[in-house]
């Protein structure tokens, strides 16, 4: 069982940073597509960011790119996502997921395994 959980929300000003942390747990982390996701009130799911390969490749979003980057640390088996330039349109419900098929996966089916989200909430 592979456990996932994220923190570093909060409420901001636009243009402010936040950097999101997603902590897990079990099976090898090194080994999943890792991904981000979020979730606005009234709206479905949306993709925002993923990397695979290790590090090797990332992609993001229109929405987001050149605002936010993800990373991930296969030491200490954790993901971030930094998020610059916030908009009142980034707020949402922010989650972590992984997958263990490859490749680049930007829909929600495509991961198995999802934290509890973290709420980020900018006002303008």
């Amino acid at each position: 069982q592979v456990q996932l959980v994220e923190s570093g929300g909060g409420s901001v000003q636009a243009g402010d940073s936040l950097r999101l942390s997603c902590a897990a747990s079990g099976r090898t982390f090194s080994s999943y597509v890792m991904g981000w996701f979020r979730q606005a009130p009234g709206k479905e799911r949306e993709f925002v960011a993923t990397m695979w390969r290790s590090n090797g490749n990332t992609y993001y979003a229109d929405s987001v790119e050149g605002r936010f980057t993800i990373s991930r640390d296969n030491a200490k088996n954790t993901v971030y996502l930094q998020m610059n330039s916030l908009k009142p349109e980034d707020t949402a419900v922010y989650y972590c997921a992984a997958s263990v098929t490859s490749g680049r996966l930007i829909r929600t089916y495509e991961y198995h395994y999802w934290g509890q989200g973290t709420q980020v909430t900018v006002s303008s």
